[in-house]
């Protein structure tokens, strides 16, 4: 299978993590930024670094859009203009996949009115995240799912202790299904694994929940 190819446009905090990230799931990545301090420090992981105004049609198009998997605008607060522009010009040249970074939410129409294909804002995303977590207890994190479903990460309650899946019967008391659970073994190495219905829960485990948003949370509060 031939390896992904990404472009992504804004080397700031953002476009370099995604970059990164991208990059550690194998992605061939072709970083863009007008500022060549960035450019160089994103030189040692990257596939490609250019120093360009990707605002510039045909510096853009020389980049070739339509034959990249995936066009990652990643500005910044300051460049609201810049990304609105560079992502009309994406879509007509034909990118499969567009991801736009938004600031708030009429910028985020916007970027959807132009050609975008997903928007994202990861400073609201992460502050209802973090929101969350500070209003509930045990809440270790929350990840929507659309549709009002999430997946939340569940410290065990107290009340949870010593029972088992089997015992609390948490899909009907509650709404809310157990897919994973979080465990420590006897050296102290957490590790991944799926539930086993019959094992009496630990104090120290965290519990990986689908369910309605409400459902989860509800349960937290009560616990």
């Amino acid at each position: 299978m031939a390896q992904k190819q990404a472009l992504v446009i804004g080397l700031g905090q953002f476009g370099s993590a995604l970059a990164r990230s991208l990059v550690a799931q194998h992605v061939e990545v072709v970083g863009i930024d007008t500022r060549m301090e960035r450019v160089q420090a994103a030189a040692p992981y990257l596939t490609d670094v250019v120093c360009l105004n990707a605002t510039d049609e045909a510096a853009l198009a020389g980049l070739a859009p339509s034959r990249r998997d995936l066009c990652a605008v990643s500005l910044g607060e300051n460049a609201r203009e810049g990304s609105i522009l560079v992502t009309a010009l994406l879509r007509q040249m034909g990118a499969p996949k567009i991801i736009s970074r938004a600031t708030d939410d009429l910028h985020e129409r916007v970027l959807r009115l132009v050609g975008a294909h997903e928007v994202v804002n990861p400073e609201r995303a992460y502050g209802e995240r973090l929101a969350t977590r500070l209003a509930h207890q045990g809440v270790a994190d929350i990840i929507p799912l659309g549709d009002g479903l999430a997946l939340t990460e569940l410290i065990v309650p107290a009340s949870f202790v010593g029972r088992s899946l089997i015992e609390l019967t948490l899909p009907k008391r509650h709404g809310v299904t157990v897919v994973a659970i979080r465990m420590k073994d006897r050296e102290g190495a957490t590790h991944l694994l799926l539930p086993d219905p019959r094992r009496p829960l630990r104090e120290d485990d965290v519990l990986l929940l689908v369910s309605q948003t409400g459902a989860a949370l509800s349960l937290a509060d009560r616990s």
